[in-house]
């Protein structure tokens, strides 16, 4: 019993403090966050931050593992060869997970966010489909690095402006539109 009443109260800390880094980074940008305003926003001391966490950056890197590995669940139930249509519905899980977690990804996915979890992130889904294109000769290795570059930018750029309206696009059609601009080939330029 003691024991859980501990392990509550870690949970209960680690939660305060992660709600008062992120209002603070929707507020400004990481490096001007400091420890003690993590922590008076949380309520408790600078001792109890650092028995959880090494810095604001490290607090920050285990929000996004939490979050890489609630997508990388979502997506381990779905193989590379089952097709668009499941491709679609994969996103669309994706897409309301993002949605149920609006906030958090908003911060996550903006401009303040780290461009190389966004890259990370993408990459989990995109990888899903390039693979499936160059084993079947629709583009070579290169190409799919070209077309990698230009698709995780461009999809997370819709996901930040999707997020930014609202999300009034439901998941479903979102997924729909993300994965018929992503997933197909390019045809040859003359």
């Amino acid at each position: 019993m003691a024991g859980e009443k501990i392990d509550r109260r870690g949970k209960y800390t680690k939660m305060v403090l992660r709600d008062s880094f992120l209002k603070l980074l929707s507020e400004k940008d990481i490096s001007k966050i400091t420890i003690k305003e993590i922590c008076d926003g949380a309520d408790v001391n600078r001792a109890t931050f650092y028995a959880h966490y090494g810095d604001q950056y490290d607090l920050l890197r285990k929000i996004e593992d939490e979050l890489f590995e609630n997508v990388r669940t979502y997506l381990s139930g779905y193989t590379k060869d089952a097709g668009e249509r499941s491709t679609i519905d994969m996103v669309e899980q994706i897409f309301e997970y993002i949605k149920d977690n609006a906030q958090l990804c908003r911060l996550l996915l903006s401009e303040r966010g780290d461009l190389d979890f966004q890259k990370k992130i993408m990459m989990l889904v995109y990888d899903k489909g390039i693979y499936e294109q160059i084993s079947r000769g629709a583009v070579t290795s290169e190409e799919a690095g070209y077309i990698y570059a230009y698709t995780v930018t461009g999809c997370v750029g819709a996901i930040q402006k999707w997020l930014d309206d609202g999300m009034k696009m439901p998941a479903r059609s979102f997924s729909e539109l993300l994965v018929k601009l992503s997933m197909r080939p390019p045809k040859a330029c003359p």
